[in-house]
């Protein structure tokens, strides 16, 4: 559903970094890339950056800022560590980093989530602006990042032209 105000950027630069212990370590199989990459083809949009973080703030930021600023990304998605458990720290390394919050993305995808679990309102996922790229924090799952992706690529392109015009 497209609103009918202002621009959209056509062409969306998109990073991700996956956080998770478990497939850095290579104890699980990634099944994140190929799903993001699989939604962003289907849009024509590019992934121009890939990274595997642990469940370390210093880490996920480290992630976040290498696909801004020397990817060029105009959206990241971060996925895991969005829970209530003390090792859950994505939001908060990318909300330190950020100039402001966009609270009505997690808003909504925990409205969308709902459907399939009660366990949608333990989510702290949201979405911020650093360094004027959009960066996403999903749960890891493959469905939850799937719907945050619906969620994102709804608005994103106007977002990303938005934070262009300055």
């Amino acid at each position: 559903m497209q609103g009918g105000h202002g621009g959209v950027v056509e062409e969306l630069r998109v990073g991700l970094v996956v956080t998770s212990d478990s497939v850095k370590k290579g104890l699980k199989r990634d099944e994140v890339t190929p799903l993001v990459e699989e939604v962003l083809a289907r849009r024509g949009y590019r992934l121009v950056y890939r990274g595997v973080a642990g469940n370390d703030a210093a880490e996920v930021q480290l992630h976040v800022l290498r696909a801004i600023v020397e990817a060029r990304a105009d959206l990241v998605l971060v996925t895991g560590g969005t829970g209530p458990r003390p090792r859950d720290v994505s939001v908060d390394a990318v909300a330190a980093l950020a100039s402001r919050e966009l609270p009505g993305i997690g808003e909504e995808f925990r409205r969308r989530s709902l459907r399939e679990t009660r366990y949608a309102l333990l989510s702290r996922a949201s979405c911020f602006i650093v360094h004027g790229s959009l960066v996403a924090v999903s749960p890891g799952s493959p469905s939850a990042v799937k719907t945050m992706l619906e969620v994102l690529l709804e608005v994103a392109g106007h977002a990303v032209h938005e934070l262009r015009r300055g």
